[in-house]
């Protein structure tokens, strides 16, 4: 099965010996170090905001007088700009400046959290959340067209990667923590504070170290494809986040779902015929960049997802406090961490093709090993831990090695699209998995609840059936995904 990476052979012969230093090409400047610490910083505050709010959502409603039925909104808000936008943007920064867009987002992301800081009524709240969405739209894609323009194809451009990828998945996991812990002590206010202060000190840092990029040419932006494709993920985004509060049988989510999906398939008739579209089909007919993507957006999106639903079982089943859940979480990002800092040894071992398939079977395993969770306390506990912990591993691994195989072999004035592509399947991952499985947990809940069943063993059926459906989701994408890339494709494929 040949399914090695483009550029497994040069990343094997860049590897080092056992007993020997590392060879130049893969050691990276003190300025590229500190462009890589600029640009993860960044990601992983976006990570954050993902994440952070949702424990808070109770102290928030009350607060500002938001019922319970509309506390959604506080995380929908941020999720629509944030998914809807990022090709649209991904593309500008290609055309404009990389660095300008990075700067500009950068800029309304740390804005918009002091509003939301500051926030006195429901509409503030959500003005300054959708406000942090749309900088986050700008700010994901340039920072990784940046990091992949900065560092060249191969170790250090896997390197690289690979602590982007950790942190944005670490920053999701920890973000549910953070967020309760700091909601506890100090108030939900401070966790947009947070985001705020971290925001302004990547900006103070940014200017210094960060240079221009752009294409040489300047051809005109694809408006009608910009039009269609943001509205289409807007929409759907919008559909798949409804649904999981408020179930797919409402009107509104059934009319934005149908036409979520008409723009999409409008967007590829557009892109078909455009002279210079915003997503290249050529393009997207590269099994690496059609497969990497696939796979990415399913990895984040169900392992985001494992996340969510170990959380109600920690914390509503098991009754766990939020130190000990802490806890737990936090030996998930420890082993998130290794995952990330051994995937570029492995791609160097293996492959980026290979490495992506065993990760994503290596987070199915492990994901499907939770399905013996139960109501004690101490085995329940202690199997969320390490079965977990050793997922994130093989999820880092499928992060890092679908972030090179999808923009590998590609010029430097594709790479905010392929970059836009890349970061696309990421935010609409952690977007529409959790709302997904949060419908067939809420449903499975609602069937035993009516039962008879206690909220404890009500909480933990529908927990149980959310894990399986994303253990064999994973499952079924990682061996379609080593279908899709079984031969090599030819150059320019």
């Amino acid at each position: 099965m040949a399914i090695d990476s483009p550029s497994r052979t040069s990343a094997a012969q860049a590897a080092p010996p056992a007993a020997a230093s590392a060879p130049p090409g893969s050691r990276m400047s003190t300025r590229s170090k500190l462009i890589l610490m600029v640009l993860c910083a960044a990601q992983f505050m976006v990570a954050l905001d993902f994440s952070i709010l949702n424990v808070a959502l109770p102290a928030l409603g009350e607060d500002l007088g938001m019922g319970q039925a509309d506390l959604q909104w506080a995380v929908t808000a941020f999720a629509l700009p944030s998914g809807g936008f990022l090709l649209f943007f991904g593309r500008l920064a290609d055309l404009y400046g990389r660095r300008r867009l990075f700067l500009s987002g950068l800029a309304l992301f740390t804005a918009a959290s002091v509003l939301a800081t500051l926030a006195w009524d429901p509409a503030s709240l959500l003005t300054g959340r959708a406000l942090q969405g749309l900088g986050a739209a700008m700010i994901v894609p340039t920072g990784m067209s940046l990091l992949t323009t900065t560092f060249t194809e191969g170790p250090q451009r896997e390197r690289a990667l690979g602590i982007s990828g950790t942190l944005m998945s670490l920053g999701f996991t920890i973000g549910m923590v953070l967020g309760g812990v700091m909601t506890d002590s100090l108030g939900w206010r401070s966790t947009m504070g947070l985001l705020a202060v971290a925001g302004a000190g990547v900006l103070l840092v940014a200017p210094g170290l960060l240079t221009e990029s752009r294409r040489a040419d300047r051809p005109r932006l694809d408006v009608p494809g910009a039009v269609t494709v943001t509205g289409g993920l807007l929409a759907l985004i919008y559909a798949l986040s409804t649904a999981a509060q408020r179930g797919f049988g409402r009107t509104d989510v059934v009319v934005t779902l149908v036409a979520g999906v008409v723009l999409l398939v409008a967007f590829a008739v557009v892109e078909a015929r455009a002279a210079e579209p915003l997503v290249s089909l050529p393009m997207l007919r590269r099994r690496t960049v059609a497969w990497g993507n696939l796979a990415g957006m399913m990895t984040f999106a169900m392992m985001s997802t494992v996340i969510f639903l170990l959380t109600l079982y920690l914390q509503e089943v098991l009754e766990l406090s939020a130190v000990v859940t802490g806890l737990i979480f936090g030996v998930q990002g420890l082993f998130a961490a290794l995952g990330g800092v051994t995937a570029p040894r492995v791609i160097t071992r293996f492959g980026a093709r290979r490495t992506l398939i065993g990760g994503l079977l290596a987070q199915a395993v492990f994901t499907a090993a939770l399905l013996g969770v139960g109501r004690d306390s101490a085995s329940g506990a202690w199997l969320a831990l390490v079965a977990a912990s050793l997922g994130c591993v093989g999820h880092l691994w499928a992060i890092v090695a679908y972030g090179v195989t999808a923009t590998s072999g590609l010029p430097d004035g594709e790479q905010g699209l392929a970059t836009g592509l890349v970061t696309s399947s990421q935010q609409v991952g952690m977007t529409v998995g959790i709302p997904l499985l949060s419908a067939v947990v809420s449903a499975r809940v609602a069937v035993l609840r009516d039962g008879g069943s206690s909220f404890a063993d009500a909480t933990l059926g529908g927990v149980r059936l959310g894990l399986g459906v994303d253990a064999a989701v994973v499952a079924v994408v990682a061996v379609v995904v080593a279908v899709g890339l079984w031969r090599r494709a030819p150059v320019g494929r």
